[in-house]
C-alpha cells in the first residue's frame, strides 16, 4: 500500500519538526512548508493526501491559502 502524504504548513520549524516526527511514526510520509504561498506551489505540483494549515503565518495566512486551494482541489485540510 501506498504511504499517503501530509504537507504540514506552519512557519515555526519546532512544531512542523515536531508534527513530522509523529506522521512519520505514523507511517505517513510528509512535506513541509513555511507559509501559504509555499503550501499553494507545493499543492499545485505534489499529489497530497491532507493538509494541515497553521493560521497565523507571514505572506498568505492560513485562511487565504485554504480559500484558494478550495478553489481549485478538493483534499481535507486541517
Amino acid at each position: 500500500m501506498e504511504k499517503q502524504t501530509i504537507l504540514i504548513v506552519d512557519d515555526e520549524k519546532e512544531i512542523r519538526d515536531l508534527i513530522e516526527i509523529y506522521l512519520s511514526n505514523e507511517g505517513y510520509e510528509t512535506i513541509k512548508a513555511t507559509n501559504g504561498v509555499e503550501a499553494l506551489e507545493i499543492a499545485e505540483k505534489t499529489h497530497v493526501d491532507l493538509i494541515i494549515l497553521d493560521i497565523m503565518m507571514p505572506k498568505k495566512d492560513g485562511i487565504q491559502a485554504c480559500m484558494e486551494l478550495r478553489k481549485t482541489k478538493n483534499m481535507p485540510v486541517i
